[in-house]
Parts: C-alpha cells; structure tokens; sequence
C-alpha cells in the first residue's frame, strides 16, 4: 500500500566541478603563481566531484582497513588489507601529482598549484591524504642523502600507484610513512626512547646503516614502502628511513600491535607497532634528528591548513545547497533571513581561510626571501592553530544547518563533522603551535619586521584593520611569561590581522567590509550567523560568490 509521497527531500551533491564553482580559490591560483595549472586544476576538479569519485570516497570509508598480523600457516606478515576504493583514490592522488607536484616540477607557483589540487581532494576524501602528505614531506629530507635520493627518485617520482606489498627495488612508485611520537611522550619527541645501534660498529654515521629496537605509538599508514623515524644513539635523537622490506627480500621486523579505532580518517591506517634490529638508514646528522625532520613538520602542517579549509569549504558548499532545495514553514531556507546570515557568515569565514592557505602555500615557492620565510615559519603554525581549530565550529554549524539529517552516516556531515578534529591535534595541539609561532618570532626576526610592516601598510586608511595590528603589537611587548600565557590570543590576532589584510585587498569590498567589521575585538570566538547591519543585497552576493545558484 502507498502511504505517502516523499517531498522536501534534497538531492545528493554530485557531478559539480569543485574548481570552477569556487571564485575564491580560482582567483586566488591566478594570483598566487599557479595559473598555468588551471586546466589541470578544472579538470581534478570535475573529476573529484563526480558521483562515482564521492562513491568511491563513501565506500573507502564504510570498508575500513583491516589487519592479519600472520598468514593461514602462522607466519608473520603484518598486513593491512583495504577496499579497492582505497587504491583507486591513491591514484587519483598519484596521477594529479599531490605527493611530489613541487620536487618534480619546481618553479614559480609549484606550492600553490599543488595547494590547490590537495584542497579539491580533500573536500572529498580525507584520509587517502596522509599518506600523501607524507611522501611530500618527506622527499626534502631524503635528498639531504643524495646516494640514497638517487636510489629512489624514479620510484617517488612516479605518478603511478602500485599498491603490491613487495620490496622497494621490485616496485614501480612507493609511499613513505613517518613513526616519530612514543606511548611516554607523543609530541615531546625528546622524550623518545627507541634505540639505534650501527649494523657495522665500523661504519656509522649518516647514510650508514643501524638496528632499531623500540616502539611507535602512532605509526602513520603501515602499508607504507618505508618510513621515517626518530630512534636514539649514543649522540642523541638521529632521524632514519626504515624500509618494509630489507634488501634480501625478506620482511623487516616492524611488527604491527593493532590499528587505532579512530573517531575519524577511517579510511587511513594508523598503527601501534613493535620493532627489535629493524634495520634503518640514517638520515641527517647523528644526533640532529630533530633539525632534521623540522622541515617536513613544516610541510605536514601546511597540508593541515589546506586539509582543514577544504573541510570548510565543503561544509559550506553542503549546507548552501541544502537550504536551497529544503523549504521550512512556507519558504526555502535560504531565502530566511536568519539562515542566510549563518551562511553569510560561514562563507566569509571560509573564503578567508582559502585566501589565507594559498597565500602560505605560495611562500614555500621562495624559502630564502625573508618575508616569505616569515610566512613560512611563523604563519604556518599560526595558520594550523587557528584554521584547524576554526573547522571544528563550522562542521558542526553546517551539520546543524542539516538538522536530524546532518547526524546520520548516510548523509556527508557526519563525515566532515568526525574527520574535523584531525588536523588540530595531527603534527602538534594548538598549544605546541601557538608556542612555535612565539619561537618563530624570536628567530626569524627580519622577516617578521616585515610582515608586521606588510600588515601596517594594509591597514593605512582601514581604522579597524589598524586596531586590530596595533593590539598584535602591545601583545608582543608584554614580558615572556605572559606573553607565553597568552600565546592563543597573540596568535588568533595575527591571523585575523592577516586574513583582514588579504580580504581587504583581494575579496570583493561586500565581503571584505563585512568580514572586517565581524571580526573586531572579542568577536573571533563568536558564534556563526551575528552579522548585524549588513544588508540583504551584500548577504546575497556573499553567498553567490560562495556558491553559484
């Protein structure tokens, strides 16, 4: 018997070019250096958004990874078995390039091409990222040892995924994972207590080889070719590439414990792994292994601020389309005057957070000027902090928007919502990176000269903007432990400082003037949808900008 008519249900979100549909972002690949990757990047972009790749992305994180520690005769094999979905999105990721666009093409507006492919990607899927990220990161590392480098270019370079479990001389591309953090002391690497003795007590040193013997407690997607780890030697934390499988062909002794039962990131593989005489290569100087692998802490957490601001663009894109396709009490929700200000003010914030990490991508293009050096350092953990923290408040704003089917599995929110809170604590907590924007500070002093006089010559004529640099200033002079104590407020004000400055100079004035008037003292932790005195037409153009319809 028919009992009733389904009405006022919207349609899922597909077959829509995730690039072309975002103004900000192509705008943005223009001004930053990027804009001879356009093309590729529309095409990604109509790819990504296609049912069958949101399809692909659902059923890699319905099918979780599984582990066999041992084969069906009792043979260690340390396995983790995933959907082919899984693979099937890792080599999107390798063919546009994420895991090494940069190293393999350097040049004017690399970092910011690669930014913006990795944004698309992780609006739709997230957890094939980590793996990514670490390749990235780790390839600048791996070329401080040239004779190794050189062993396995071709293989990092490839833009072919080959997920075969094999050694890495008999693959055609690899993954590189890392294993840095200890059950003892999880950010406070220092803490570690892994152990590395030479294999030859004659031949030590970097790009020697070394036994290690310890644990992992966070071991970063196992299936990886190798990974980078931090083990201790008679001269302090060294850094070391530790393969899958050694050099005869049988199975380094990297046993994996169990896989973590994640909140989010499902998809990915992370571990908790044991390991005595595994064997590893050192990277870097004995004893430097934390200088060592600074820089590709610098990479991963760039990847968290675009991580994070796709998550939010995302959010949004859903939440506009379902308030323009869902009616309440006589009228569509979107055409509500409550609801179009939370979605206002959702799209300023994340337009701001787009500008903010194409922007910081583009400053790894030119690591030796000073004031992009000062971007790199001091902004990139700011960024983290703030951007990361900001897409926790705005998922749940958007799965609010949702109402009752925003909290069930078969819709994306719940998704976004639990893949939101990664990113702050992956690669340092909020406090870590409010502390390491302060010791940035300390050391890159030129260039931070710089970026507070680039933030001073935005604010001339613009009372507010200049309000609000002049606080960061009056902050910075306060004495060292209170400055410490107050490291999250120092930090939130130099980024909406800089975000401010780049809506005002690149945003359409309907947006730049309302998100600079919303952000003002004592509004950055406010909740979303308390924009007053705005008019209707500057909402309406805020979220055509947003999203066209």
């Amino acid at each position: 018997m028919h009992t009733h008519e389904i009405l006022n249900q919207v349609p899922d979100l597909r077959d829509y070019n995730l690039y072309r549909s975002d103004a900000a972002l192509v705008e943005a690949v223009q001004r930053e250096g990027a804009h001879w990757h356009d093309c590729t990047l529309a095409s990604q972009g109509e790819a990504l958004g296609s049912g069958e790749m949101i399809q692909l992305a659902e059923l890699a994180n319905r099918h979780t990874p599984v582990l066999q520690t041992h084969d069906r005769t009792g043979h260690r094999i340390d396995v983790v078995e995933f959907h082919p979905a899984w693979h099937t999105l890792l080599d999107q990721l390798r063919r546009a390039g994420l895991h090494a666009l940069p190293w393999m093409q350097p040049g004017d507006g690399a970092h910011a091409a690669r930014a913006a492919g990795y944004f698309l990607h992780a609006q739709i899927e997230a957890g094939s990222l980590c793996p990514t990220t670490m390749t990235f990161a780790a390839i600048p590392v791996l070329q401080q040892e040239p004779a190794l480098f050189e062993q396995l270019r071709t293989r990092l370079f490839s833009r072919e995924h080959d997920a075969r479990d094999l050694p890495i001389t008999h693959k055609r591309s690899i993954l590189i994972g890392m294993g840095m953090t200890e059950k003892q002391g999880g950010s406070d690497v220092r803490s570690n207590t892994a152990i590395a003795m030479p294999a030859d007590p004659l031949n030590d040193g970097r790009g020697a080889a070394y036994l290690l013997s310890g644990h992992k407690w966070f071991f970063s997607a196992p299936m990886c070719d190798a990974h980078l780890m931090l083990a201790r030697t008679e001269n302090g934390l060294s850094c070391f590439f530790v393969p899958r499988w050694l050099p005869d062909g049988t199975r380094n002794p990297i046993l994996i414990q169990r896989l973590k039962d994640k909140l989010g990131n499902r998809s990915n593989s992370s571990s908790e792994v044991e390991f005595e005489e595994a064997m590893g290569i050192m990277v870097g100087a004995e004893g430097r292994g934390i200088t060592t692998i600074i820089e590709m802490a610098n990479h991963t957490r760039l990847d968290c601020v675009i991580g994070s601001a796709a998550l939010m663009r995302q959010a949004l894109v859903q939440a506009i389309h379902h308030t323009r396709h869902r009616s309440a009490f006589g009228r569509l929700l979107a055409e509500q005057p409550l609801m179009r200000n939370v979605l206002s003010d959702l799209a300023l914030e994340s337009e701001a957070a787009t500008m903010l990490m194409l922007r910081l991508a583009h400053a790894f293009d030119a690591p030796d000027d000073p004031l992009q050096r000062a971007w790199k350092r001091i902004v990139t953990p700011a960024a983290k902090f703030w951007i990361c923290k900001r897409a926790l408040e705005f998922s749940g704003e958007c799965m609010e928007v949702w109402g009752g089917n925003g909290y069930v599995e078969t819709g994306p929110m719940a998704r976004l919502y639990r893949e939101a809170p990664v990113n702050s604590i992956w690669e340092g907590s909020g406090n870590v990176m409010c502390l390491d924007v302060l010791r940035a500070i300390g050391r890159e002093t030129q260039g931070f000269q710089l970026l507070l006089q680039e933030l001073e010559d935005a604010a001339r004529g613009h009372a507010g903007l200049a309000q609000r640099v002049d606080a960061l200033k009056q902050m910075l002079m306060a004495p060292e432990e209170e400055r410490e104590a107050c490291a999250r407020r120092l930090v939130q004000q130099l980024v909406l400082a800089l975000q401010g400055m780049l809506m005002l100079r690149h945003a359409p004035s309907s947006s730049s003037d309302v998100f600079l008037a919303s952000r003002g003292e004592g509004d950055g932790g406010r909740v979303y949808g308390t924009l007053a005195g705005h008019s209707i037409v500057a909402q309406q153009a805020i979220l055509q900008r947003a999203w066209p319809g």
